[in-house]
């Protein structure tokens, strides 16, 4: 095994720290900036976002390559284009339509919608927990189970 694997000197250790520092103030900066949204776990696009961010955070720490500057400029354009994207989205149906799923009926009056469950790929099993988790004991006890648009299920139990 090379040595070098374990430990290259202190150079490298103190650009992480000076870089990594500098960086994370710049993200903070930046995410401060852009508002609440930029950051929020609502819809797959939002995570998609989220990820390229970390990405992007990890390669500024990582790579020699990077400059500083080149990777501040990254997460502004990321966080930009995500503030652009929430703005018009809130502005042009057609824009929402295209980055947001929509909500899907999952159990409608007690009775599970298999069709459409096994599209979106949920179990009863999961329909079960969601039910449990509004307060109701069987699938019967719900008037509806909606996968929303995050990703969770929502259970409306009835009366």
């Amino acid at each position: 095994m090379d040595p070098d694997s374990f430990f290259t000197g202190w150079q490298p250790i103190v650009r992480v720290l000076v870089i990594g520092t500098a960086a994370y103030v710049a993200l903070v900066a930046v995410l401060r900036v852009s508002g609440k949204r930029t950051l929020s776990k609502l819809n797959a696009f939002d995570l998609v976002v989220t990820v390229a961010i970390g990405s992007t955070f990890a390669s500024i720490l990582t790579s020699k390559d990077l400059a500083l500057a080149e990777g501040v400029t990254a997460l502004a354009l990321l966080t930009g284009l995500q503030f652009a994207v929430t703005f018009l989205s809130v502005r042009i149906r057609a824009v929402d339509r295209l980055v947001k799923a929509e909500p899907t009926l999952l159990l409608r009056d007690g009775e599970p919608l298999p069709g459409v469950m096994k599209r979106q790929r949920v179990t009863e099993d999961e329909l079960r927990v969601a039910v449990r988790n509004s307060g109701g004991r069987e699938l019967q006890d719900a008037a509806v189970v909606i996968l929303e648009s995050d990703g969770s299920l929502n259970a409306i139990l009835k009366g």
